[in-house]
């Protein structure tokens, strides 16, 4: 079946010539002559690529190419803006608003084929899964460091993987993570070596490379422990473009974005389906986990999106009762784990996650619950 192109131009000899000289070539196309018809063709038409143009009457280019871009179907879909603008700030705007290429006009047919096709051989990837089963989003963020929010994600990881569900884990710690630890991996972080890349080049296929597959079948883009690496937190646009591409590859994608409410949190919360906070029942930890909820809303996180689990790591008569918890924060717990601080050390000593290292432990069963109410809502 020919590869489907939409073009995109309200100049209609443009359209022509390229449809024609595209089709000749053995392409099958679809036209569009603004923004809004541009919008409603990707939806029905689903092109493998979209040449777009920067200057049209109703939507311009980058406004099209920022739309497409919200939406998971077309988050993989390589877009060349191909306009009359040629300035470099108009070129770093192009690929603000999501474009993989830029061309200007008048362009020679054999460079834009040349284009064409280089955009259309990257967006093959190794492993995807079909556009109507982009994955479910489970993002993990901690209330404070120190309470384990990487343990959980990574067991969570293995036991989706051990229900036979497809599952990503990517760290979105670099400089601070641990997950290398917890799994027994011993080699450089995929996530540093793409958040290092140039933008075109982070397609599924070059991410896929960087992914470790452990032996319970959980596939994991891992961070970094070495801290001159945090640096690369900064990079808001690669990562939230790593994850975009990471949901089409996927049936559930989880993110361990560490502690707290950064730059790149604010950015990629909202691509997630659903949020755990993880929190401890003393005071100060739920004001603080209260607090994150307020900042997720005012960012345009539905409520509903957040779960809150609770990590028990005192004994009872220190903590705060549960109801009280769930009184304070509006909702009722997904989950409780209760402490088991020798089983996590051996368990990361041996680099086994803790559901393996010891399967009939109270908090592996504690985390078996919560990835079945994970799947059973994901799948509801």
């Amino acid at each position: 079946m020919p590869e489907k192109i939409l073009i995109v131009d309200d100049d209609l000899d443009t359209l022509k010539l390229v449809g024609m000289m595209l089709q000749r070539r053995g392409y099958s196309i679809v036209a569009a002559v603004n923004g809004t018809q541009a919008l409603s063709k990707a939806a029905s038409e689903r092109p493998d690529l979209i040449l777009l143009d920067v200057m049209m009457p109703d939507l311009d280019g980058f406004e099209v190419c920022r739309r497409l871009r919200a939406d998971p179907l077309f988050a993989s879909v390589p877009i060349l803006m191909f306009t009359a603008k040629a300035q470099v700030d108009d070129k770093v705007q192009g690929f603000d608003a999501g474009a993989d290429d830029y061309l200007p006009k008048p362009t020679h047919p054999a460079e834009l084929l040349a284009h064409v096709k280089a955009l259309l051989g990257r967006s093959k990837p190794a492993a995807t899964v079909a556009p109507s089963q982009r994955a479910r989003i489970l993002a993990f963020i901690g209330a404070k460091g120190g309470l384990g929010t990487t343990t959980l994600a990574v067991n969570l990881a293995v036991l989706l993987a051990n229900k036979r569900h497809d599952v990503i884990l990517c760290e979105i710690r670099p400089g601070q993570a641990i997950g290398s630890f917890l799994l027994g991996i011993n080699r450089p972080s995929g996530l540093t070596a793409l958040l290092q890349k140039p933008r075109d080049e982070l397609d599924a296929r070059t991410i896929e490379k960087e992914i470790v597959v452990h032996s319970s079948g959980a596939r994991f883009l891992l961070g970094s422990a070495d801290p001159h690496d945090y640096a690369l937190l900064k990079e808001t646009d690669r990562l939230e473009m790593i994850i975009r591409r990471l949901a089409m590859m996927t049936r559930f994608l989880l993110l361990d974005l560490g502690s707290g409410f950064s730059l790149s949190a604010l950015r990629i919360l909202p691509l997630a389906d659903q949020i755990l906070v993880l929190l401890e029942p003393v005071r100060y930890t739920v004001l603080m986990a209260r607090s994150l909820m307020a900042d997720l809303e005012a960012a345009g996180v539905s409520r509903n999106k957040v779960d809150f689990v609770l990590a028990n790591r005192e004994r009872s008569s220190l903590q705060m009762a549960r109801s009280k918890i769930e009184e304070m924060i509006g909702k009722p717990a997904l989950g409780s784990i209760t402490p088991a601080p020798e089983l996590a050390f051996q368990s990361a000593e041996n680099g086994v996650p803790l559901v393996l290292h010891d399967p009939n432990a109270l908090i592996s069963d504690q985390m078996r619950q919560l990835a079945d109410r994970l799947a059973s809502k994901a799948l509801a």
